[in-house]
């Protein structure tokens, strides 16, 4: 297959519609996961600051974990059944990087179950931290085998660098003795492959051949590494001049992406689920800043940016089991 026809045949595999089959259940559908639990997350610290939401909160942070349940099952009887997908599916250059979301979603589960039970929220959070470094390192090993080609360079290289930034985000208040230096250690990884692929993502982005549209609301990721990065400082660090840098930069590629993600010709598919968390990450960033700065302005485009999330999810949510219940989500 030539150059030219990499990024379509990439985004048919990520956006294809035509009868169900498990065998062609997508990995990057667990953004949906990390999705749900970061609005929870985000409706309960809304709950926190201003007294509203908190039910709310508890609620979406059960769905997501009922949804990760479902999706799991579902991933694992594909594994069985059709093991040889699976492994293709890890070695693809670009499918590859969303198995992140699958340690991504452990991770943000372990701060929806924290304050319900400490013994699963620690637990979650162990799981999710050990495979998120593990992947990251798996997936840096490969790349580093060399002749990569160019168009392989998306915005979904970010996931496992960004999930290795989650750590912070979620294991801040860990009670082990050795959860101080891990955060540090997985802020470390986050931070320098965050900055390594950023730089070569958006080189890409410039000089070479625009995104196939299947692939276009992956761009949206581009501002989690600043708004993830902006909640691991914070919770290591505390909210600082720097930490400040990371949130507005954040929020002003959120600005300039939005007109170029949220297009009429831009079909439904499992990808747009990869706007939801770096969004959720945006609102919780916002939502902590605001609470911060006792800002009556940041209050309000926080209270903006929950609700434009809400609103996506639930879109995306009803998008979704449509297409599911009518037997054309996944392809044969």
């Amino acid at each position: 297959m030539n150059a030219a026809n990499i990024q379509p045949a990439v985004a048919e595999t990520l956006t294809r519609t035509s009868t169900t089959s498990i065998k062609n259940l997508p990995i990057n559908l667990f953004g949906s996961v990390m999705g749900l639990a970061g609005l929870g997350l985000a409706w309960r610290l809304s709950g926190q600051f201003y007294g509203y939401g908190a039910v709310l909160g508890e609620v979406l942070g059960g769905l997501a974990g009922l949804v990760f349940v479902l999706l799991t099952l579902s991933y694992l009887t594909k594994w069985i059944k059709h093991p040889e997908t699976v492994r293709a599916e890890f070695n693809h250059p670009i499918a590859s990087n969303f198995f992140g979301t699958v340690t991504i979603a452990l991770l943000l589960l372990s701060a929806v179950a924290a304050p319900h039970n400490q013994l699963l929220g620690q637990a979650l959070w162990v799981l999710g931290s050990l495979l998120t470094v593990l992947l990251a390192g798996l997936l840096v090993s490969r790349l580093l085998s060399g002749d990569q080609d160019q168009l392989h360079v998306v915005p979904a290289w970010l996931v496992p660098g960004v999930a290795s930034l989650d750590i912070a985000v979620t294991g801040a208040h860990m009670p082990m003795k050795w959860a101080p230096e891990f955060n540090l250690l997985a802020v470390a990884i986050g931070t320098v492959l965050a900055l390594i692929f950023y730089t070569r993502i958006f080189s890409r982005l410039v000089h070479q051949t625009t995104l196939a549209k299947g692939m276009v609301p992956s761009l949206m990721i581009l501002i989690a590494p600043f708004e993830v990065g902006f909640l691991a400082y914070v919770n290591m660090f505390g909210i600082d001049r720097f930490a400040s840098v990371l949130f507005y930069f954040g929020l002003f590629l959120f600005v300039v992406l939005s007109f170029k993600v949220f297009r009429r010709d831009v079909s439904f598919g499992p990808s747009w689920w990869a706007i939801s968390f770096p969004i959720a990450a945006l609102s919780n960033a916002a939502l902590t800043y605001a609470h911060a700065q006792d800002n009556t302005l940041l209050t309000i485009i926080a209270a903006v940016i929950l609700l434009f999330l809400t609103a996506v999810l639930a879109v995306l949510a009803v998008k979704t089991l449509t297409r599911l219940f009518s037997g054309k989500f996944f392809p044969n």
